[in-house]
């Protein structure tokens, strides 16, 4: 990879492996806030409910049930659901219409898939809690989506399917793309996104080269002050993460595990860890100290609690069962799970509960 490459595009061609498509020197309006969410309109239609159905609900899903009622398919979800009112069917007076504002999950279809003899749906909560039945799902006028976020990227080197067709020797459509950053030795330092490629010429940088247009989500701003901090590799030091907000500590996770060693063997159980508490002022933060704990600067162990159940199942560093030393835990006490979201984040109680159900000793220090 060249030394001014900070950017590369790969792909994948007939489905064949993940290659390199293009290494790109730069990019133009990378960095944004990501657009609010769209809210949308729906009714939920004939509806027979276990309990009430509480407002400010931060997942809704619905599953299809079967002719015979039973729920046998992936559930299509939505997020931060607001009722604003019901009313008797129509159709029934036994059962309920209810109108929703909510988010629509992204990386779904448009509305729920449904097929001609199903019941309608099976409605769940964020625990997987049965929640009731309803037998049809409308989306209220859709409002407009938001335009899509344009970025260029600038003196792109192609190659393979994506030079055959810039440079006319084909016309077919290349289908999935994924834009990474990359660190001081080419190696990826963080995953950008899936671009859309919707234009390209050729760049005033050099001959043989292209700027391309593309468009896709855009990354958060903060990013930019935190791949300084690991293009030369990852961090020497402890607690680079600390001076970032939850946004910036997410991301700091995500290159984290980039950086993970997924080839070195695991420490022996029985170990004891200790767990920089000074700054753990959210979830984020925990997870950042946790990762630092268990694997030194930079390191990871887990994005969300999840992801620490899978650590602990191997392969990142540490074998389990161990003891982790909280130091500074009062900080976490005072800070976590208080923010007034409609999600509510997990509290230092809950947090503590969860590593100590899954079989470790956690001294408050």
């Amino acid at each position: 990879m060249t030394r001014s490459a900070q950017f590369a595009l790969l792909g994948e061609d007939d489905h064949e492996d993940e290659q390199l498509w293009a290494l790109c020197e730069a990019a133009e309006n990378l960095f944004a806030d990501p657009p609010a969410p769209v809210r949308r309109r729906y009714e939920l239609l004939g509806c027979a409910l276990e309990d009430p159905f509480e407002d400010g609900r931060n997942l809704l899903a619905l599953q299809e049930l079967d002719r015979h009622g039973e729920a046998h398919r992936e559930g299509w979800y939505l997020q931060d659901v607001r009722i604003l009112g019901s009313r008797p069917c129509a159709r029934d007076l036994t059962l309920l219409d209810v109108t929703v504002e909510a988010v629509r999950a992204e990386g779904q279809a448009r509305y729920p898939q449904r097929r001609p003899l199903s019941a309608g749906f099976l409605l769940t909560g964020a625990e997987s809690e049965v929640l009731g039945r309803c037998r049809d799902l409308a989306e209220v006028v859709p409002p407009e989506d938001p335009p899509p976020h344009a970025v260029r990227l600038l003196g792109c080197t192609p190659y393979g399917p994506l030079r055959a067709l810039l440079e006319g020797g084909s016309k077919r459509r290349l289908s999935y793309r994924v834009l990474q950053a990359l660190d001081a030795d080419g190696a990826r330092l963080a995953l950008l996104g899936y671009p859309d490629i919707v234009g390209s010429e050729p760049s005033p940088r050099g001959p043989g080269l292209y700027d391309m247009t593309v468009h896709m989500d855009p990354v958060p701003p903060v990013a930019a002050d935190i791949w300084p901090l690991w293009h030369p590799g990852r961090p020497a030091e402890p607690n680079g993460w600390a001076r970032f907000d939850a946004a910036g500590r997410d991301h700091w996770l995500g290159i984290a595990l980039e950086h993970q060693d997924r080839e070195a063997a695991d420490r022996a159980a029985g170990a004891t860890y200790h767990l920089d508490g000074r700054d753990v002022t959210d979830e984020a933060g925990f997870l950042c100290a946790l990762g630092e704990a268990m694997n030194g600067p930079g390191g990871y162990f887990g994005r969300n609690l999840s992801g620490v159940d899978d650590a602990l199942r191997g392969r990142f560093g540490v074998t389990s069962p161990f003891t982790l030393v909280w130091h500074d835990h009062a900080v976490a006490r005072r800070s976590l799970g208080t923010m007034p979201l409609t999600a509510r984040p997990r509290s230092f109680s809950e947090i503590l509960a969860h590593l100590r159900e899954k079989g470790l000793t956690v001294v408050l220090a």
